[in-house]
């Protein structure tokens, strides 16, 4: 991590919104490819961990008139986020979301899969990146200079802007996998262990996209 982004967070330095402070001291010190990277899903108990990366332009003077609004899509509704992922792609350079599966999730642990959701973003940008802003992950796979934030999403708009269309891909997802199990409510709870969720479990037991290294899936409490 550069020197001068090294310091230690502290909760009163938050903005009241993300901004581009950041963005603005790496690309001063000659880092042309800044992707945002935020994941989505980790704490569910069914579906994959999504992850998306973005590249904003250094050489937009307008950008931060643009992105006005734009926030972690924790704090905007349903509607607002639709409406930014549906702008973000025109915006970037570049862009992409990946995910790892359930399967996945159980086979590596949430951490490992989430890095691998992320990496696999990466990798499929272009241009490629020079340096990585990250919701307070490292990635040791990319051998690329990477700048962990303690609330991220809260404090880059590149990280921001990747919350959202993370946020937004899993969702559509969860919409899709309730149709295709029923009765979980999936559309609604996105995966996460509501009581509605929890008492669907005890009454129809795990789908073939919960995952199963999950309390309370393991040990199986039904």
């Amino acid at each position: 991590m550069p020197a001068s982004l090294r310091r230690k967070f502290n909760p009163a330095d938050l903005p009241p919104a993300p901004d581009l402070s950041f963005e603005h001291a790496l690309w001063q010190q000659g880092y042309r490819f800044l992707a945002g990277i935020d994941e989505a899903g980790r704490g569910a108990l069914a579906g994959p961990v999504y992850a998306a990366a973005l590249i904003l332009p250094s050489t937009r003077e307008d950008l931060l008139p643009t992105l006005a609004g734009l926030n972690d899509s924790k704090k905007l509704t349903h509607a607002q986020r639709t409406s930014w992922a549906a702008v973000l792609p025109s915006l970037a350079l570049s862009c992409a979301i990946a995910s790892a599966s359930a399967e996945e999730i159980d086979q590596l642990g949430i951490l490992p899969a989430t890095r691998l959701a992320v990496e696999r973003a990466v990798r499929t940008l272009s241009p490629a990146p020079d340096h990585l802003l990250l919701d307070y992950l490292q990635i040791p796979a990319l051998s690329l200079p990477q700048t962990p934030l303690v609330k991220g999403d809260a404090r880059s708009l590149s990280i921001a802007a990747a919350s959202i269309l993370a946020k937004t891909a899993r969702d559509a997802h969860l919409f899709a996998l309730d149709q295709t199990y029923p009765g979980y409510g999936f559309a609604a709870h996105k995966g996460y262990g509501t009581p509605q969720h929890l008492a669907a479990l005890q009454t129809l037991g795990p789908s073939p996209v919960h995952r199963q290294s999950f309390a309370p899936l393991h040990p199986r409490l039904f």
